[in-house]
């Protein structure tokens, strides 16, 4: 039997953002164990907390897997995983900032005005969407090519083809036909009118990682906030709505440090304490 704690991210109210299952202690488990386990919570991600490959870089190592297999680095399972470590009595070792191994490498935490925040990983690919992807996704999406603004292939762990559109509206109106945009993973964004409680809509497509559409996901902001803080798009603070046609209420707090570090955060609620069977 492990400890197990179910977290809600980005959201401080239980059941509206978007659930990450973490299983502490998983030191001993096998590869084939925690992809099981994954698949039966057929959550968007499920964690698992193991001791650090070097105490003295990091205070814990996290493994993330989708139904779909293991990512090397996602947004709302790094911020679920650390309150998850932090609930449980997890000390740092940095005083205020917290340090997560995981594929990508280090990731630095810190606990921000928005609740918990991550700074987000450089991108190890950012290019245009190739013109033969871009179209297949724009009839995955009925989307006329005037209605985007801009399009760009960002990867920081999840590989995300990220196209903004002209209005929230239009990306709250999007049906994607999922058989057409199968093995693609899209994300679209697109500006609310100015003066409200948010600045942007997104949403995030992923049948590659075993799903149809996350509620709310980090790995997606953190290259969105990236791309438009650095493009002028975006201010160098706002606070992006995701999750909304799912019946979802994430809010995502999105920042540009002095040093140029972007920090992407947001609430988080455990919903579930218990112990798992190996």
């Amino acid at each position: 039997m492990r400890p197990f704690t179910q977290v809600d991210v980005f959201t401080a109210e239980p059941y509206r953002g978007n659930p990450v299952a973490v299983v502490h202690d998983a030191d001993g488990l096998t590869d084939a164990q925690m992809a099981a386990f994954a698949r039966w919570t057929n959550l968007s991600e499920t964690t698992f907390l193991l001791r650090p490959t070097d105490p003295a870089a990091a205070d814990y190592r996290l493994r993330i897997f989708t139904p779909g297999g293991e990512l090397p680095f996602a947004g709302h399972p790094t911020l679920g995983s650390c309150h998850a470590w932090l609930a449980a009595g997890g000390r740092p070792a940095r005083g205020g900032t917290i340090v997560q191994e995981c594929g990508v490498g280090p990731v630095v935490l810190r606990r921000g005005a928005g609740g918990l925040q991550f700074a987000a990983p450089e991108p190890r690919e950012d290019a245009p969407v190739d013109a033969a992807t871009l179209d297949r996704v724009l009839a995955a999406l009925a989307l006329p090519a005037d209605a985007v603004v801009d399009h760009r292939l960002l990867d920081n762990g999840p590989r995300w083809h990220v196209l903004l559109l002209d209005s929230a509206d239009r990306v709250l109106g999007l049906r994607p036909d999922w058989a057409a945009i199968e093995g693609v993973d899209v994300g679209v964004v697109g500006p609310h009118a100015e003066g409200g409680e948010t600045a942007f809509e997104v949403r995030g497509f992923a049948p590659g990682m075993g799903l149809t559409e996350d509620p709310v996901t980090g790995s997606l902001n953190a290259s969105i906030g990236q791309w438009l803080i650095r493009t002028g798009r975006a201010p160098e603070r706002y606070v992006a709505a995701q999750g909304t046609a799912l019946g979802r209420a994430g809010r995502v707090h999105v920042e540009r440090d002095a040093d140029g570090t972007v920090w992407v955060g947001g609430d988080t609620v455990t919903c579930i304490e218990g112990t798992v069977r190996d």
